[in-house]
């Protein structure tokens, strides 16, 4: 037997606790065994006011912070019966603690006083680890099924979490400040009744509408998929189930439960649901906001995965060991910042080109560079949206490269992820060096490496293709004692490519030693 493992959400309405034991199986084909999922042990949840607090004043109360310690603080005694301690659990804080003004304080006094040691996760990680929940959950099912045209949303207290694939491939990942509790929060200041929170939620819809539909014709959408314990209560009242963990409403039985709610009182909703008093004074404006974001598709049924962020924390940390998945994973992160690179019009087959010349120079010298796989990724991102600042203006498009990266969200990557891609991108035009850089001089060593060697690399790869006609396809790398030789095959005319390399090889130089020459 496995040790359990555990995972804590610190939610804007609760604090949720799940143990599952990871569970080993051999495949046909091998006798290694092959970690496929993970038995749920224990689950506890306590509701406390986090969002009421962050949402309405900025800060969590001092009330509020004591019955987290004191809800913690019995989490582990619960989790000593499991042999597993405060130091092995991972502690995650979503959207109240992340807006939190008091968050750094919140986080060390529970640190001291319990010993659990939280992460404050950002909008699209939730999303990355929403992902890893959901296809858990439908790996079982049809080809069809899983490359469809779908929307995956979960709508929580403090936050909207939605992603677009297209044929199964990431188009789009956002993290929306529209929660439950924000709604209720702000439909209770202004003396409104559940009318108005159905008009404050439809204007938000309408008003995102023409964004997401840049990025996926929601009208073709085949799949609608719908995450939460209020879409799970709607599942188990209206739906019927399809496989283990996985639900299955019709859109006009939804609709009809939906209505029928909006007629019970709070007191009904805690009696009929078995909900605490913190959820069901937002269980209707739950049911609201997703019964408006299936107006948006043609879908004539809603998918329910009974799974949540908690999971895809335990799956996640399964999925590092295992390469199929990862590369799965870093498929999707690619497919979204190529959506996001097609958005702003960028020129596809150059940032493609440069993606490919970078990784080949990155492997070429992966003995050198003492970087792990996921940087690897990360020169990826930052090769296909090297010009996205193109859309702004050509002079400085690598500022305004940055400024994009910076204010988009791209699946699959942390906010210190796409920071490091920035910067990259900034650093990948002209001759200075991101040693003169200010912003540069502040970061940590191990960033500044980074940073150095992949806009080092990105610097030479762009100017291979200077003319952005793709001629240098065949070619090989030899390294000698001073230098790196680029040799291609055929006659092709290369005077700006060495042009180019001439005037942007100084940072290679600079950081590896080897001279670039083009034959």
């Amino acid at each position: 037997m496995q040790t359990p493992q555990a995972v804590i959400e610190i939610g804007s309405t609760g604090i949720r606790l799940l143990v599952a034991e990871p569970v080993e199986e051999r495949t046909a084909d091998s006798e290694q065994p092959v970690q496929k999922k993970y038995n749920i042990l224990d689950r506890s949840e306590f509701p406390v006011n986090l969002g009421r607090d962050v949402f309405t004043a900025g800060s969590i109360t001092r009330e509020t912070l004591l019955a987290c310690l004191q809800i913690l603080n019995r989490f582990g005694e619960q989790l000593k019966g499991w042999g597993i301690s405060r130091q092995e659990t991972i502690v995650i804080g979503t959207s109240a603690v992340r807006e939190a003004n008091n968050r750094d304080p919140f986080v060390d006094r529970i640190k001291v006083k319990t010993g659990f040691t939280v992460h404050v996760t950002d909008g699209i990680e939730e999303n990355r680890l929403m992902y890893i929940a959901v296809t858990e959950c439908l790996k079982d099912e049809s080809v069809s099924v899983r490359q469809s045209d779908s929307i995956i949303l979960e709508i929580s207290g403090g936050a909207t979490e939605m992603m677009l694939m297209e044929k199964g491939r990431m188009v789009g990942a956002h993290s929306m400040r529209l929660g439950t509790v924000i709604i209720e929060q702000q439909i209770r200041a202004m003396l409104g009744n559940i009318d108005d929170a159905h008009r404050f939620i439809g204007e938000f819809i309408r008003n995102t509408k023409n964004a997401l539909n840049t990025e996926m014709n929601l009208d073709k959408v085949q799949q609608f998929i719908a995450l939460g314990t209020d879409m799970k209560l709607a599942a188990i009242f209206a739906g019927k189930p399809i496989s283990p963990f996985l639900w299955e409403i019709q859109r006009y039985d939804f609709e009809a439960f939906v209505d029928e709610v909006q007629h019970y009182t709070t007191e009904e909703c805690i009696a009929k649901f078995k909900l605490n008093y913190n959820d069901a004074q937002t269980f209707q404006i739950s049911l609201i906001a997703y019964k408006l974001f299936v107006y948006l598709t043609n879908v004539t049924s809603i998918i329910v995965p009974e799974t949540s962020i908690r999971e895809g924390i335990l799956l996640n940390n399964a999925e590092l060991s295992d390469g199929e998945l990862r590369d799965e994973f870093t498929q999707q992160i690619l497919a979204s910042a190529t959506s996001l690179l097609r958005k702003y019009q960028g020129d596809e087959a150059h940032a493609e080109h440069v993606k490919r010349t970078s990784l080949r120079i990155y492997d070429a010298m992966q003995d050198e560079l003492g970087l792990d796989p996921h940087v690897r990724m990360l020169l990826s991102v930052s090769a296909i949206l090297h010009d996205i600042g193109m859309f702004i203006r050509a002079e400085d498009h690598n500022v305004h490269s940055k400024y994009i990266i910076n204010h988009s969200e791209i699946f699959g990557l942390s906010r210190d992820d796409k920071a490091l891609v920035a910067l990259i991108t900034n650093f990948h035009k002209g001759s200075r060096m991101p040693q003169d850089d200010p912003e540069f001089r502040l970061l940590p060593r191990t960033s500044r490496m980074i940073i150095l060697k992949l806009s080092a690399i990105l610097r030479v790869a762009d100017a291979l293709d200077r003319t952005h006609q793709q001629k240098l396809i065949d070619f090989t790398i030899n390294f000698a004692h001073d230098s790196l030789t680029f040799r291609v095959k055929g006659h092709t005319n290369l005077a700006l490519e060495k042009l180019a390399v001439a005037q942007k090889s100084d940072l290679f130089e600079n950081v590896f030693g080897y001279k670039i020459v083009l034959v």
